[in-house]
């Protein structure tokens, strides 16, 4: 095993206190990273995070810290756990003190990420030789319990992953697969992108169950929250997703048939399938709507596919209304600060030439209309 590799996981949230320990507890030299310095004291005073569930166990980190350029300057692998709406500023920030070999990896890059990542690393004048790569999902259904603590409910039995520039892609998995067997590798990052679950299962749900959320019922949030009409609703909005991936020529798979590859959970609709996957029961529902289900969900996975599809003229009203709904709720134009094909920077591209930007790197017109 590649035991002598650095992680830094950047994020203490649900997921990065998830995988921190887990990384941490398999042996490997972790640095876990957070922005606000209050949420890693008792990590920075005591580096060890109790993980509970599917895996038991402790984990002790090598550092906690505020500090980008502290966690990430002898990292090998830099495991991004932070909601979409932060890849940016991260982006920046991590720029200065990016080395050649490093690997980034969005964990989930929601829609466009690796895109977003990769050109603002680029624009912000580093010319390292680094590798941006994202999976389709996360890898872990997991809460945080405390500070120190996750729980982690189920390990996904598979998530793809793909990398800019996509030849990188079999690389990536072999670094990550001592540690993470179930990364198998995707097309590229446009297939990563438009395989975005979390776009069908968290923005509609949310809203549309608004009411209880908002007086703080508490109820599980898939089980109970996605009822026969709401999973109807959103079996409306995975087809257009579906339809988005066909004109990219990308290989989808729908929701419900998502659900019994990753789970194991059948059904002969997407409720029946939501019914029955054990990873869901329990997951409880956010107590507000300043959640990132809105906020992350909207702007950065449902904003890019609606931005495609009006690019190549395809019809998308269910995704719209649910970008609609989340607009007049919480009084933000989302598509003015989500990620639309003008910000990744493929505004104009044919198919073929966003494929081509994806496997490397870079966008072949522009370079040859500069060059004649």
């Amino acid at each position: 095993m590649k035991k002598d590799l650095v992680y830094a996981v950047i994020g203490a949230g649900n997921g990065g206190i998830a995988m921190a320990g887990y990384l941490s507890l398999l042996g490997y030299k972790v640095n876990l990273y957070n922005r606000t310095l209050e949420n890693i004291l008792p990590l920075i005073e005591r580096p060890v995070i109790s993980l509970s569930g599917e895996i038991e166990g402790e984990g002790r980190l090598n550092l906690a810290t505020n500090q980008i350029q502290e966690a990430i300057e002898d990292a090998d692998i830099i495991m991004v756990t932070i909601p979409a709406m932060g890849h940016y500023n991260l982006a920046k920030a991590m720029a200065p003190y990016l080395r050649d070999g490093q690997i980034i990896v969005l964990n989930p890059g929601r829609t466009g990420g690796a895109l977003e990542v990769y050109s603002t690393i680029r624009q912000s004048g580093s010319n390292k030789d680094v590798i941006v790569a994202e999976a389709q999902t996360f890898i872990y259904a997991c809460r945080k319990t405390s500070l120190t603590s996750a729980h982690i409910f189920r390990t996904k039995k598979e998530v793809t992953l793909a990398a800019i520039p996509s030849i990188k892609t079999d690389h990536v998995i072999e670094m990550l697969k001592d540690a993470y067997p179930q990364f198998t590798p995707a097309k590229d990052v446009i297939e990563t992108s438009i395989n975005n679950y979390g776009a069908i299962f968290h923005p509609g749900p949310t809203l549309l169950n608004s009411g209880h959320i908002e007086r703080g019922a508490p109820f599980d949030y898939y089980t109970e929250g996605i009822t026969p009409s709401i999973g109807s609703f959103l079996e409306k909005m995975d087809a257009e997703r579906m339809k988005i991936g066909l004109l990219l020529n990308v290989n989808t798979l729908s929701a419900k048939d998502w659900l019994e590859e990753t789970y194991g959970a059948k059904g002969n609709n997407l409720y029946e399938a939501v019914q029955n996957n054990p990873a869901y029961k329990g997951l409880q529902a956010p107590k507000g709507l300043n959640i990132r289900y809105i906020y992350e969900d909207v702007p950065y996975s449902l904003i890019p596919m609606s931005s495609l599809a009006k690019e190549f003229n395809i019809e998308t009203p269910a995704i719209d209304s649910i970008i609609k709904i989340a607009g007049l709720i919480t009084g933000r134009d989302f598509y003015k600060e989500g990620r639309t094909v003008e910000r990744l920077g493929l505004k104009g591209l044919s198919v073929k030439e966003i494929h081509e930007y994806a496997e490397k790197g870079r966008i072949i017109k522009v370079e040859e209309e500069v060059a004649s």
